[in-house]
């Protein structure tokens, strides 16, 4: 009986790694639609899809005191709206701020409550994470939202789960400026951006630099009013998520 010892302890000890690799796997496959070359194949209704009309205009990481009101500025000034995923952690620093967000029309959306990469975080981590963000703007704002964006764009399988239990939508992009970085100018975000600019896309960029280089958010700035140019000389609507889908296409 010694003799089977071995190898049946052997046999349990591949069969838990193997089952531990098989979690993971699954814990983390979603993480490949955060890649830009990948998602239009793996995750064609992430890429934030629409209307060929349109295109939805989308910021990340706010509100911010110091950069979001210069957004609305620009914004009101063009007329345009978009949609604002919002930090939990950053709105109740500034929840005036969120309100005015919704009185300016712009439509409102959970990046977490905290910007943390969901790979390192259990599924129940991430869940109380983006139930916590959800019910933060929905209090300070009084506009309940429906739509998630993960930190990085990175999803797991618990996110997911977690997203469909607290009935907001995954939505990422299908194109950005790379907004984000010490060597980003005006000119960079708008060349970025445009490159895979089309009908029907979702532009990401950012209102604050609360996770980005330190006054990055005035690249982007610098190059939204020649977005907007850009889109409207194409004959391009631009606009929140909401606009973005027909009931015939809209993302379930």
């Amino acid at each position: 009986m010694s003799s089977l010892i071995h190898p049946v302890a052997k046999a349990l000890t591949v069969s838990g790694a193997l089952a531990a690799t098989s979690l993971a796997v699954a814990h983390a496959a979603p993480a490949l639609s955060a890649l830009n070359a990948l998602r239009p194949w793996l995750t064609p209704e992430l890429c934030g899809h629409g209307t060929p009309d349109h295109v939805a205009l989308t910021f990340d990481d706010g509100p911010d005191p110091a950069s979001t009101p210069a957004f609305l500025r620009e914004l009101d000034k063009a007329g345009v709206q978009a949609t604002f995923f919002l930090l939990g952690r950053m709105l109740v620093r500034a929840p005036g701020l969120g309100r005015e967000l919704v009185a300016a029309g712009h439509e409102i959306a959970v990046h977490g409550y905290e910007h943390r990469c969901l790979l390192a975080r259990t599924p129940g981590a991430v869940r109380d994470d983006i139930a916590r963000a959800r019910d933060v703007i929905a209090d300070l704002t009084g506009e309940r939202p429906t739509r998630y964006r993960p930190p990085y764009g990175v999803l797991t399988a618990g996110a997911l789960a977690a997203a469909r239990e607290l009935e907001l939508t995954p939505v990422l992009w299908s194109t950005w400026g790379r907004d984000w970085t010490a060597g980003a100018s005006p000119d960079s975000v708008y060349r970025t951006v445009t490159r895979r600019l089309a009908g029907g896309g979702t532009v990401l960029l950012h209102d604050s630099d609360c996770t980005s280089a330190p006054g990055a958010w005035r690249s982007t700035l610098g190059a939204l009013p020649r977005l907007i140019g850009a889109c409207q000389a194409r004959g391009l609507r631009l606009g929140p998520l909401r606009e973005h889908w027909t009931e015939a296409v809209a993302p379930a």
